[in-house]
This record gives C-alpha cells, structure tokens and sequence, in this order.
C-alpha cells in the first residue's frame, strides 16, 4: 500500500493577542482540521475582543525571511495570506513566494470588524499588479470585494455568467477579478454582509469552468446568531485552504470551509471570552468535516 507524502499549510499573517483572529485563529483551525500548520507573522498587533487599537508591521526582511525558513524546510503545498498591513510587507510577501507553485488563498484584510483600517487605501493598486497575480484563490466579503472592483480593470468582455446572475450581483464583480488576474482560479464570497440581512445566507464560489464559462456553486446555510463572530473571516479562508488540501477540490472545500466555519460560530455563541465581539470556538469543534481523498 502506498501513502501519499505529508503536506503542510503556511499562515501568513498578523498576530492577534487575544486569539480570536490572525495567526491565532488560523493555526486553531488547521489543528481542529487535522492538518499541519505554519506561521509566518506580517504585523503584530494590539487589539482584544473590544476592537484594534493600533498595530506595526514587521520589518520587511523579517517576513520574507520568516516565510523562506519555512519553505525551504517544510512540504508546504497551500499558503493563506491574510493581514499585510503595509505595502512594504506585501512587496516582501510576493518576493518570498517567487519560486512556491503551490495553492496561495488570499484573504484581503483591508478593514477590521470595528472599522480600523488595516492595510492603506493608497497601496491597492501596487497590491493588485504585484502579490494578486500570484494568489490561486480569494476570499474577500463584499465590502473588500467592493474595494478591488473599484481599481482600474482591463477592458475586457466577461464570460458567460450561470442563467440567472444580474449585471450588478457580486458575482459580476468576482467575474471580473477571475478575468483580470489569469492565475486567480477562484473567488469565495461569503453573505454575511449582504443587504438586506436575512435569516439565510447564501455563500459563493466562482471558479473557472471548461472552456471561457464560469462555473457557480452555492451554499445555502441559516445565519447564526452569536456575539462572537470575531475571526471569522481568518477561520473561513483557512479552513478553505486546509480543505482543500485535503480534497483537492475547491467545490468540496467550499462546503465543507462553510460547515466547519458555521460549526466553530455555533460552538463559541455562549463563550464568555472578552467583553466585546468574542471569538469562535474552534476548540470546541468535535469533528472534522474536511477529510476526504487526501489524508
């Protein structure tokens, strides 16, 4: 019998204290998943349950060479990004993964959930022509998708959408960044914010189909009601790489991102863990929805 060689998933990202979000949050979900996980921290940042309060991104050369340590050492075969907080850290991040031809999941953590910016307005578009044209997969909410729609987009005609999407869903928005960025493989959209709020929510993923079409999968699930929602866009993005991973495949990943994310949301609602928006329960989670072909 053969087994296939051990892989492992590399967290690039800022440190949160309290442990809801950031590193803290990625690692937790990788363990609660069953997959190896590597840290490699961009910023370090002073924030609890209550909010940030400020934060400092580490020194260039200390990123990259933090991620280099890891790679020339470890079977990584998935990066997530997250936090970058400077355009200095972005440059060094999309210098160290010049040679890494692995699956990169990008969550771009552009604001915090109490409104601190965290990466600046100004850097976008340098964001978008250097590290973007690395990323695999995206995991934005809408108002970050929002904010790369708004950049400067190349004059091209979208493929065709699945029946029924209108020109201006977020799926369109999603077509365009899939057209813009020819490595990009996937964009992963959660409802969370959608307007008006509703009692289900409706989760994305588009991805390259056969031939120039895109290819929907939805995941319907009911919202959670739980003040302790902080961290869950860091768990959602890296439980998607982990599971994918593990999968191999991103519509099997996407469910199952979404079913671990909503199970740790479920697990922490009556934490009392921090005066404000607490975090998840991974800890809590006893079962691991992403085993599948790859273990």
């Amino acid at each position: 019998m053969t087994t296939e060689a051990p892989t492992a998933l590399l967290s690039i990202a800022g440190s949160d204290p309290a442990g809801g979000a950031g590193i803290q949050a990625d690692l937790k979900t990788c363990t609660a998943l069953g997959v190896y996980g590597a840290a490699a921290i961009t910023c370090v940042t002073v924030q609890n349950s209550q909010g940030v309060r400020y934060f400092e991104p580490l020194e260039q050369q200390l990123v990259y060479d933090q991620i280099r340590a890891v790679l020339v050492d470890l079977p990584i075969s998935h990066i997530k990004i997250g936090m970058l907080g400077s355009a200095g850290v972005a440059d060094a991040v999309a210098d160290a993964l010049y040679d890494f031809t692995g699956v990169l999941v990008y969550d771009p953590v552009l604001n915090a959930g109490d409104g601190h910016t965290l990466f600046p307005a100004a850097a976008l578009q340098r964001l978008a022509d250097d590290l973007l044209s690395k990323i695999t997969v995206i995991t934005p909410n809408l108002p970050e998708l929002a904010t790369l729609d708004r950049l400067p987009q190349p004059p091209k005609q979208l493929p065709p959408l699945p029946a029924g999407i209108p020109a201006d869903s977020p799926l369109t928005a999603a077509g365009r960044l899939l057209l813009r960025f020819s490595q990009l493989q996937a964009v992963a959209l959660t409802g969370g914010h959608a307007e008006p709020p509703s009692d289900d929510l409706e989760d994305w993923l588009l991805t390259r189909g056969n031939g120039r079409e895109f290819q929907l999968t939805r995941v319907e699930h009911p919202r959670l009601k739980s003040g302790n929602l902080h961290g869950t866009g860091c768990t959602f993005a890296t439980a998607l790489a982990a599971c994918h991973l593990l999968t191999g495949d991103y519509q099997q990943a996407m469910r199952r991102a979404v079913d671990f994310t909503s199970a740790a949301i479920k697990a922490g609602a009556g934490l009392p863990m921090g005066d404000g928006n607490g975090p998840l329960a991974h800890h809590l989670v006893n079962r691991q929805p992403c085993r599948g072909r790859r273990n």
